[in-house]
């Protein structure tokens, strides 16, 4: 069986599997999305999800992060990990989109990639789930499900990136780096993967046979 045809089966069993394929963090805006993203790096969603709506309700807009003080935003979002590297971010990313791109979020890779803090994987997030794009998101789980799959041989994120885009249909790219999050925490967990009751076990070349 030929690579993209694989791909192809494995994103029809994940969207059986997950028929509804959201992403994990609570955001009611392209800037909360981006935002919450940005603190997801190195903390989990679920404490993301508790440490925003006290953020977002002391900073509602764009122009209140703008202002905002560096040490305050610290203190709110200190239990996510590298709260001081995070806030610098924050502050420094709202300016730049409220100076350098009319205070709109910016709908492009090139461009949310010259946000301070914003890397490929937040750029395609966004991409994929605010401006409706075939987009990748290389995180943990998806590098790691897709190199048992043998869909990718790396664990660098953007060759895993774009070795996937070259055989994942782009109109369920996005979709599909969710439900393999889902997937990952829910099943093909890193140190004990559920392999019996997993919906790609048949496409998997790191599945036990027989």
């Amino acid at each position: 069986m030929r690579k993209k045809e694989r791909a192809i089966l494995c994103v029809e069993a994940l969207e059986k599997e997950y028929p509804d394929a959201l992403c994990s963090l609570t955001a009611e805006n392209p800037l909360q999305l981006l935002i919450a993203t940005r603190l997801s790096a190195q903390c989990t969603d679920e404490r993301v999800n508790k440490v925003t709506p006290a953020l977002f309700s002391r900073y509602p807009d764009l122009e209140s992060l703008c202002e905002a003080q560096v040490s305050d935003i610290e203190k709110l979002i200190y239990s996510c990990g590298f709260y001081r590297s995070k806030a610098k971010d924050i502050k420094e990313m709202a300016i730049k989109i409220r100076d350098d791109f009319g205070g709109e979020v910016p709908d492009s890779i090139e461009k949310l990639t010259s946000l301070p803090g914003v890397g490929r994987k937040t750029a395609n997030l966004i991409m994929g789930d605010i401006y409706k794009q075939p987009a990748i998101v290389a995180d943990t789980h998806l590098i790691r499900i897709t190199n048992l799959l043998g869909l990718v041989n790396t664990k660098d994120p953007k060759k895993v990136e774009f070795e996937l885009k070259a055989i994942i249909p782009g109109e369920k790219s996005n979709d599909f780096c969710h439900r393999a999050v889902l997937h990952g925490r829910a099943v093909c967990i890193a140190r004990r993967p559920k392999c019996e009751i997993c919906c790609l076990k048949d496409y998997c070349k790191s599945a036990p046979k027989g």
